[in-house]
């Protein structure tokens, strides 16, 4: 009698729970949507030198079979106008294809640093017809040599190629007089750059332009320095290393592969809001100076002495008149390109997992796997004591260190102190291939977390 009242009581608990739900769930309402534009592949992308882009787009729905049979895709300059359908400087018409990957523009012919606008729409097979998609936009680059103005400039004077181990700092200090609308920085070097805008890095790009055959292609890159700018005075500071343009490079240790001497062309296009223009170019009346990093090389690592640091140089209150005058010299442009991959970033931070004697009494650093990277370095000490870190993959089997796969790569960091308390550095030309690291120069035992 107990078990039956317990069942009629599970059974009503059962029916009151099922009164509660719906007993045919609705159907949602059908829909049909393209989004996920891109252009030359990625998401509204600035720099574009592709005379004739190419565009792409996902379609989206909760119906099943769904297929694309046409679609129609409009241009123009003026996304306002294309979303309220009122300006098209180009349209597909309407074309009956299922593609939506590598469609080409044939449009007008495009303009130098010109933001474009586009949208797609799609007929499908089960009689959809979708609305316009959310606008989409790339803006080009210089599109040819005729629209580069700047020079070639060389940290060098006649008679000083400036062509050893230090690398140079280059600036130039400006005015805009008028409120800024939109600022456009086009740039390359001969070996590797890092670039400063008013005493601050623009973005978190690394080792540009990357490494092409540079005889053939040069790579530059375009920066959106709208917010770094400002009405009044700037600067702009490059910091130069070889790379793999004239740094060793090869088993042989081979140099100036494809050249001897660093150089760097830049050219800022700025509109202001009352819709005229100004340019500054790389030209003779840029100034350079020896920085504080005596030698970067990709497989030998870098030499920093930061006693000889220059607080604010890339400042535009800084003075530079003992700072020598560039050469300005005439290489060629028509193979510069904009850059057409991904720039280099940091993707992630380790943190060692050990610091320990070896056997041999060497201090090392254990970062837990092997791995392509730099090591981010915490210091304290007095000024002109200097800190040594050597990189390598493995130990040996006896427990210690083992540098003889490196054959000639030094893959190693040296760092001079200035003295001012707690000093953190990471190189800027060069990475390592490692997983445990040599140090020495430290007053004390390390601890990890002076590495990351």
């Amino acid at each position: 009698m107990k078990n039956h009242t317990s069942l009629h009581s599970l059974f009503a608990i059962a029916l009151i729970m099922l009164n509660g739900l719906p007993i045919k769930a609705q159907n949602p309402k059908p829909f049909v949507e393209v989004n996920g534009n891109r252009t030359e592949y990625q998401i509204n992308p600035v720099g574009i030198d592709e005379p004739q882009p190419r565009f792409s787009w996902i379609i989206k729905s909760n119906v099943r079979n769904i297929k694309q049979i046409a679609y129609e895709l409009r241009v123009d300059t003026d996304s306002l106008k294309l979303k309220e359908g009122k300006s098209v400087r180009w349209t597909s018409q309407k074309v009956q294809s299922d593609a939506s990957n590598q469609i080409v523009y044939e449009g007008p012919a495009l303009q130098p640093g010109q933001p474009y606008y586009w949208t797609v729409r799609i007929w499908d097979n089960q009689n959809h017809i979708t609305d316009w998609s959310p606008i989409a936009s790339w803006e080009t680059g210089l599109l040819k040599p005729a629209s580069w103005k700047a020079s070639w400039i060389e940290p060098a004077m006649a008679g000083d190629s400036m062509a050893g181990e230090p690398c140079t700092l280059v600036r130039k200090s400006f005015k805009l007089k008028k409120e800024i609308k939109k600022a456009r920085l086009y740039i390359t070097a001969h070996g590797l750059y890092q670039l400063e805008v008013n005493g601050e890095k623009p973005n978190d790009w690394l080792f540009t332009p990357g490494w092409t055959s540079y005889n053939k292609n040069l790579q530059y890159q375009t920066y959106d320095l709208t917010t770094n700018l400002k009405k009044g005075d700037n600067a702009i500071g490059v910091i130069l290393g070889k790379g793999w343009y004239s740094g060793n490079l090869g088993w042989s240790s081979g140099s100036t592969l494809y050249g001897k001497q660093t150089a760097v062309i830049a050219q800022l296009e700025v509109e202001y809001t009352d819709g005229s223009t100004t340019r500054v170019v790389t030209d003779k009346t840029w100034k350079f100076n020896k920085s504080p990093i005596l030698m970067s090389e990709i497989y030998h690592g870098e030499t920093y002495d930061a006693r000889l640091e220059i607080p604010d140089w890339s400042k535009p209150s800084y003075i530079d008149k003992a700072w020598k005058p560039v050469m300005v010299r005439n290489f060629d442009k028509s193979i510069l390109t904009a850059q057409i991959g991904p720039p280099v970033k940091k993707m992630f931070k380790l943190t060692p997992v050990n610091v320990f004697k070896a056997p041999n009494g060497d201090t090392l650093v254990d970062m837990g796997q092997n791995m392509v990277g730099w090591i981010k370095l915490t210091v304290n000490g007095k000024a002109g004591s200097t800190v040594v870190l050597k990189h390598a993959e493995v130990l040996d089997k006896d427990g210690n260190i083992y540098f003889t796969n490196l054959r000639k790569a030094r893959q190693t960091i040296t760092y001079t102190l200035k003295g001012n308390g707690t000093e953190v550095f990471e190189p800027h030309f060069t990475f390592q291939g490692f997983r445990y690291i040599k140090v020495s120069g430290f007053p004390m035992m390390p601890t990890k977390d002076q590495f990351i």
